[in-house]
C-alpha cells in the first residue's frame, strides 16, 4: 500500500487527513484482504469457506468461547463493530441477539450478508466508519469490537463512539494487540508472521495504554489472552520447531510467569448507568 504502516497512536491527526488518506487506505486494504484466510480450501463466500474459517478462528483463539458468552444476549441489541464477514456475529445471532454489523470495507459487508443468509440467520449489515458512526446515541446493549482497534487510524475516537452508542449500563467487549507479547518477540527474533502487520495502520498497546483508551467507561476489566497454539497454516522447519518445541515449552511454564505476555488484550467495559 502507498500509505505508510503506522505502529503508534495517532492522536491529534486532522479529520480531513484521516478521511482522505489513511481511512481510504485502510478501506482499500481490507476490501482486498478480508477474504485472505490461507486455511480455507473452499471458494471465498461459500458455506464451506465460512465453516472452515470459523473453525480455524475459534481454534486459534481458543479463549473466545471461554471468555465471551455468545449465547447470553438473547433479545438484546448487539453491534459487531468491524464485523468482517460475520463469523463472530453469527455466534451472537445463534444465541438470539438482535445483531447489527458494521465494517469499513464493502466486500466485508457483502460477505457478512451472504454468510448470514446461508446460515438462515437474521442480521443487519452496514458499511460505515467506526470512528464516526451514523447511529443514534444509546442504540445498543453490547458493542463487540474484536481485531479492529489496532487497525483503525484513531482508536480513541472509535472507543468514544462505542461508548456513545451504548445504552446506560451497556457493555463493550474490546480487544487490542499487546506490545509486550510473546508473538511480537518471536516476530523479532525468528520472523514469526503476525497477521496483517503490513496493513496501512497497525497499533501496538501496552496494558496501560489500552486502559487509558477505556477512560470513558465507568467499569473496566482487562485480561491478557492468546497464548501459543500449534500452527495449521505454516509448513517447513520453522513451523515444525514452533509446534514441537516452542508451543509446548511456553505452555508448560506456570501461567503466572507468562500471563502478561499474551498477544491479545481483552477488555470488558461497562457504561455508567447515568449514561455518562
Amino acid at each position: 500500500m502507498a500509505a505508510a504502516r503506522r505502529e503508534t497512536t495517532l492522536a491529534g491527526e486532522a479529520l480531513a487527513t484521516r478521511q482522505g488518506g489513511e481511512l481510504a487506505a485502510v478501506r482499500a486494504y481490507w476490501n482486498e484482504h478480508v477474504g485472505d484466510w490461507p486455511i480455507a480450501t473452499a471458494p471465498v463466500g461459500t458455506a464451506a469457506y465460512f465453516e472452515q474459517t470459523e473453525a480455524y478462528r475459534f481454534d486459534k483463539l481458543d479463549y473466545l468461547e471461554r471468555r465471551i458468552d455468545f449465547a447470553g444476549y438473547a433479545g438484546r441489541r448487539v453491534l459487531d463493530l468491524g464485523c468482517g464477514f460475520g463469523n463472530d456475529a453469527a455466534r451472537f445471532a445463534k444465541g438470539g441477539a438482535v445483531v447489527t454489523g458494521i465494517d469499513l470495507a464493502p466486500r466485508a459487508v457483502a460477505l457478512a450478508r451472504s454468510n448470514f443468509a446461508q446460515r438462515g440467520l437474521a442480521g443487519t449489515f452496514l458499511e460505515g466508519d467506526g470512528e464516526a458512526l451514523e447511529l443514534p446515541d444509546a442504540a445498543f446493549d453490547l458493542v463487540y469490537c474484536h481485531t479492529v482497534l489496532h487497525f483503525t487510524p484513531e482508536p480513541a475516537r472509535m472507543v468514544r463512539e462505542i461508548h456513545r452508542v451504548l445504552t446506560p449500563g451497556g457493555e463493550a467487549i474490546l480487544m487490542a494487540v499487546n506490545r509486550r507479547s510473546w508473538m511480537r518477540l518471536m516476530h523479532r527474533l525468528a520472523r514469526v508472521e503476525i497477521d496483517h502487520l503490513a496493513a496501512p495502520v497497525f497499533h501496538w498497546f501496552t496494558r496501560d495504554e489500552f486502559e487509558r483508551l477505556l477512560v470513558p467507561f465507568a467499569e473496566t476489566r482487562l485480561v491478557v489472552e492468546r497464548f501459543p497454539v500449534r500452527t495449521k497454516v505454516h509448513k517447513g522447519l520453522k513451523a515444525l520447531l514452533f509446534n514441537t518445541l516452542f508451543v509446548d515449552a511456553f505452555n508448560a511454564l506456570p501461567r503466572a510467569w507468562v500471563e502478561g505476555f499474551g498477544h491479545h488484550l481483552l477488555a470488558f467495559a461497562r457504561k455508567a448507568e447515568s449514561g455518562r
